[in-house]
């Protein structure tokens, strides 16, 4: 005879699932010890189940397949929360398997009771309670099949005395389904957006993750539209090596070409995204706009012309309708701006540019006391960081030093909590990239604020030998948090973090651990903590005050930031 715990199990491994996230509890006994004899899977278990759900969600995102964690009763499951609103906010599937309390006590009020259904109503394509083996396989194969064909959360609840009961031999194997095949698009819709286009003069597009599948038709379109090309921060995965049509990225990590390039088209042509900030996007435009989601359409921006269907197809369709434009001064122009742009960055990138003449008026504004610029550390990793590496970086100052010096050429890839914007994921999803492969390297750039929130799950990566490189931007701050205010005129209050010795800290755990203070010591630490075997930490303290300049700042924003800092020294206890 088998069990529902052990069904469950067995067909998640027929699947393919590899690992499971979570901590071990009363309800869910039946389901770990399932997996404790089932030799295809791999307990995880980790010190905050918030940590596993990141890993898993890391883990959806990276094989686009389905990922999996576990809470137990109350507490447990209300820990997992937070992880599970990334993955569907990144559309990724995971299935969360819930503790629940035994049958004859749900709905009293039992130890530890809440009601799982109500609870993760609004993060879960689908949720429901396990409640007779009678109802095996068909609501696991529902709970399953929902989350990969929704790419979302599925959450199914197990009280405590449902795990164990016994199937009878009758009851089938579970069957999921496989992913849904890509759209095309009608033929009058790209007509239509052909015209459009053949009679612009000047086409900007807007790229996103959505077209990852469709690199070389995107190059195509852009060769043929003469068209700048910017980039989501998601789309570098698959856009940021040899593209001659590339300007960065927008919104608060872009820079003036992109907002140039918005500011001078006719025409916007968005494929495959829902950038979220409306303020960045250029008004007065003819807009065109490509997704399979029919629901992004025209949610951000006023769309005239709208194509629900997959963006390879369409392109491939696109293509032939399409004149080539003979005068390419709009991307000459918008080229040209960006790798000015790039240039001045990359100053910032010396050891020593705190000592060249070019370097002296910047350092008096906003690097006294000659600390580590993070675009310093940035560009050091895009040096030496292996050709396949998988990054994950922490909401805030980390993602901006990222989109800005790394590159994501070759085969790597790149996760962050881009469309739910929280803390602490950084770290807990370069787990779950890890165990996906542990030859593969994979570097997490942690803020020391996310870092600190979940510093526990350092041990995760010690106790399963998951050799993950954690670079921590320590900059004791709060660091987007501090931009916000000084950008709107305040004084920075409640962001600044009495941090410990991060290095020693790790190395109390057993991680081996570099801590780096000087500037000209930085480019050896980085290649060191890389080469190096097993999890690694990298605490790198970087100056606080260092200014990532949106694309175009408003008057407004530059005489906020100088009333601030004005403030911040009249009350400086110093």
């Amino acid at each position: 005879m088998t069990t529902v715990a052990d069904m469950i199990i067995d067909a998640l491994a027929e699947h393919g699932v590899r690992s499971v996230w979570g901590v071990v509890g009363d309800a869910l006994n039946p389901v770990t010890d399932a997996i404790r004899r089932e030799d295809r899977i791999e307990w995880v278990g980790v010190r905050h189940e918030e940590a596993g759900a990141f890993a898993a969600s890391a883990q959806a995102q990276l094989t686009d397949d389905l990922a999996v964690c576990m809470g137990t009763v109350g507490p447990g499951a209300i820990h997992l929360l937070n992880g599970l609103y990334d993955a569907k906010k990144s559309k990724a599937p995971v299935l969360a398997i819930i503790g629940q309390v035994p049958r004859e006590d749900m709905g009293s009020d039992f130890f530890q009771e809440v009601d799982n259904d109500v609870l993760f109503a609004d993060v879960a394509v689908f949720c429901a309670t396990l409640t007779s083996a009678d109802q095996m396989p068909e609501l696991l194969e529902r709970a399953v099949n929902s989350a990969l064909a929704e790419r979302g959360v599925a959450v199914l609840s197990i009280p405590g005395d449902v795990g164990g009961l016994e199937l009878d031999k009758s009851v089938r194997t579970p069957r999921f389904v496989g992913p849904s095949g890509p759209a095309a698009a009608p033929l009058e819709d790209v007509t239509a957006v052909a015209e459009v286009l053949n009679a612009a003069h000047r086409v900007t597009l807007l790229v996103g993750h959505g077209a990852r599948q469709a690199r070389d038709e995107v190059l195509r379109v852009a060769d043929l539209l003469a068209a700048p090309m910017v980039l989501t921060l998601k789309a570098k995965e698959g856009f940021d090596e040899d593209n001659p049509f590339e300007i960065g990225q927008s919104g608060l990590i872009g820079n003036p070409a992109t907002a140039e390039a918005f500011a001078t088209c006719d025409v916007l042509l968005m494929i495959g995204t829902d950038f979220p900030y409306k303020n960045f996007y250029p008004s007065g435009k003819t807009v065109i706009q490509i997704d399979r989601d029919g629901s992004h359409i025209g949610r951000r921006t006023a769309v005239d012309h709208a194509v629900v269907a997959d963006a390879k197809l369409t392109l491939e369709a696109l293509a032939p309708l399409l004149t080539p434009k003979i005068h390419g001064a709009h991307l000459k122009i918008a080229r040209t701006a960006y790798e000015t742009w790039s240039k001045l960055q990359a100053r910032l990138t010396s050891p020593d540019y705190e000592s060249k003449p070019i370097g002296l008026l910047r350092r008096k504004v906003d690097n006294p006391d000659h600390r580590i610029r993070p675009e310093l550390l940035a560009a050091a990793i895009e040096r030496h960081a292996a050709h396949d590496a998988i990054f994950t970086t922490d909401t805030g100052m980390s993602t901006v030093w990222l989109s800005r010096f790394i590159r994501m050429t070759g085969g790597r890839r790149l996760i962050g909590s881009y469309n739910l914007g929280s803390m602490a994921n950084a770290m807990p999803q370069a787990l779950g990239a890890a165990m996906l492969d542990r030859s593969r390297q994979v570097i997490s750039l942690s803020g020391d604020g996310g870092l600190s929130m979940l510093m526990g799950d350092l041990i995760t990566a010690v106790t399963h030998d998951l050799p993950i490189k954690i670079v921590v931007f320590n900059n004791g701050r709060l660091g987007m948090v501090k931009l916000e205010m000084e950008q709107v005129g305040l004084p920075e209050f409640g962001t600044v973090l009495d941090n410990p010795d991060f290095a020693a800290v790790a190395q109390a755990i057993g991680l081996t651990a570099i801590r780096v203070v000087y500037a000209d010591r930085v480019d050896l630490a980085v290649q060191e903590a890389l080469a190096m075997p097993g999890p690694v930490l990298l605490d790198v303290v970087t100056n606080p005050d260092e200014i990532a300049i949106p694309p175009r700042p408003t008057l407004e924003q530059g005489w906020g930031f100088a009333i601030a800092k004005t403030k911040e020294h009249l009350i400086s206890p110093e």
